[in-house]
């Protein structure tokens, strides 16, 4: 009787390993998956990318996302912001392009920033040189509990919203 080659037994158990291990893998959802928020004001075509975390029992403003600090607007890269026309955004002109969007949260208002970076991991390399257009918008509450961050173009504008927050900037 032939003795097994110990070396060829365990490559092909490392290899089942690693098969059932990336097999196992697909089936988890990201923890912050890709979201988009699309729609149409006046004629512009308006387009935001982002990451959504999820609440998890945990308090979001004011402690995960501190007030009066810079913040990626969602998870991993940068929130992107695009815009196909020229739009004026809380009475302010932004050009048509795509920004990296950051908000600077605050109790009562929240400042919305549209940077010219448009790819950039999170707010570590934001650079405040770089942006084209700063709006301040009212920081409002929500009956309605938001576990994963949300963006929605609506009529007259697009909304943030998450846990019990939510900002809105009015779109001309």
């Amino acid at each position: 009787m032939k003795k097994p080659n110990i070396t060829r037994c365990s490559f092909l158990l490392v290899f089942a390993l690693l098969f059932s291990a990336a097999a196992f893998g697909q089936d988890e959802k990201p923890k912050s998956p890709p979201a988009t928020a699309t729609g149409e004001i006046n004629g512009a075509n308006i387009t935001i990318n982002y990451h959504a975390p999820s609440v998890k029992g945990r308090v979001i403003w004011g402690d995960l996302v501190p007030f009066g600090e810079v913040w990626r607007a969602g998870a991993n890269d940068a929130t992107t912001f695009e815009t196909d026309k020229d739009i004026k955004i809380e009475g302010e002109t932004l050009p048509a392009g795509k920004y990296s969007f950051f908000i600077i949260a605050g109790e009562t208002e929240s400042v919305f920033i549209f940077n010219s970076v448009a790819k950039q991991w999170g707010a570590y390399d934001y650079d405040e040189s770089k942006d084209v257009l700063r709006v301040t918008v009212p920081s409002q509450e929500s009956s309605t509990m938001e576990e994963q961050l949300v963006y929605e173009v609506v009529d007259d504008g697009f909304e943030v919203r998450w846990e019990y927050g939510k900002g809105k900037a009015h779109i001309e």
